[in-house]
């Protein structure tokens, strides 16, 4: 595995902590409806991925969204309008990331057999510092603590799907060369990151945003409709250009070792 790939570049929410990536999508939808606008679970987890605030300006210049706004404020949304939501999202999901920093299962084990075969770990994510400053240490008394993470406050706001976080990881990783780099990600957001960068780019289906269902709803689900959820999750993902699709983390270094 060494000889082809050096690090492996994780998000977070939806991929390896948070299953379903639950936390955000409560606090942005309570901080719309704070505003009279109540958007759908679509609509909430189409942007996922993005900067937060970004996120935000995304939804609000949705057609149905911007009109809901429009009926309910006799205006279009404007720059001010994100700027208001988002002060009240922040504290919302500041409030509740300590409950939503599990590891999703498989991610220690996995992370635990790259890093045997040499591999170094680094992650990005669509968080800023503030909410990394709460996910970080509590994901690490769970079990799962990265080499290296990084926000988009350090890539001056330039989230994704601009490929910047990724080069940051390269470069404090020692990556030698992009294509030496994997990227693991949850969103269409995260393939669009890691395609941007250049790196080896992975969707991962269950527990992701993309299938938008918690641990409890997706093992309720018959082996049929498991099925269905898998293969809608790899469609997008395999659309928005991915490399390779797994189901679960556990699969990761066994299709790292094959492509090697």
């Amino acid at each position: 595995m060494t000889k082809r790939f050096e690090a492996v570049i994780f998000d977070w929410a939806g991929t390896t902590v948070d299953y379903g990536c639950f936390a955000p999508v409560k606090a942005f939808q309570e901080a719309f409806k704070e505003f009279g606008v109540e958007p759908t679970m679509a609509e909430t987890r189409k942007p996922m991925g993005m900067l937060k605030h970004d996120h935000i300006e995304t939804m609000l210049h949705m057609d149905r969204i911007a009109r809901a706004w429009e009926d309910k404020h006799g205006a279009a949304p404007t720059d001010a309008d994100t700027d208001a939501v988002y002060a009240h999202f922040e504290p919302k999901l500041l409030s509740i990331l300590d409950g939503f920093a599990d590891p999703k299962p498989g991610v220690i084990e996995a992370v635990a057999a790259l890093r045997a075969e040499g591999l170094k770990i680094g992650s990005t994510t669509g968080y800023t510092d503030k909410m990394m400053e709460i996910v970080v240490p509590k994901a690490a008394e769970n079990g799962y603590a990265p080499d290296f993470w990084i926000s988009p406050d350090g890539t001056n706001g330039f989230g994704r799907p601009y490929p910047y976080m990724v080069f940051r990881n390269l470069e404090k990783l020692g990556v030698s060369d992009v294509r030496r780099a994997v990227k693991v990600g949850d969103t269409l957001s995260d393939i669009r990151e890691g395609k941007n960068a250049g790196v080896f780019t992975v969707g991962v289906t269950e527990g992701s945003s993309q299938m938008a269902l918690s641990q409890d709803e997706f093992e309720a689900l018959s082996d049929q409709d498991k099925a269905k959820a898998r293969a809608a999750a790899r469609d997008a993902f395999v659309a928005a250009g991915a490399n390779a699709v797994i189901d679960t983390m556990a699969e990761l270094p066994t299709l790292l070792k094959q492509i090697a």
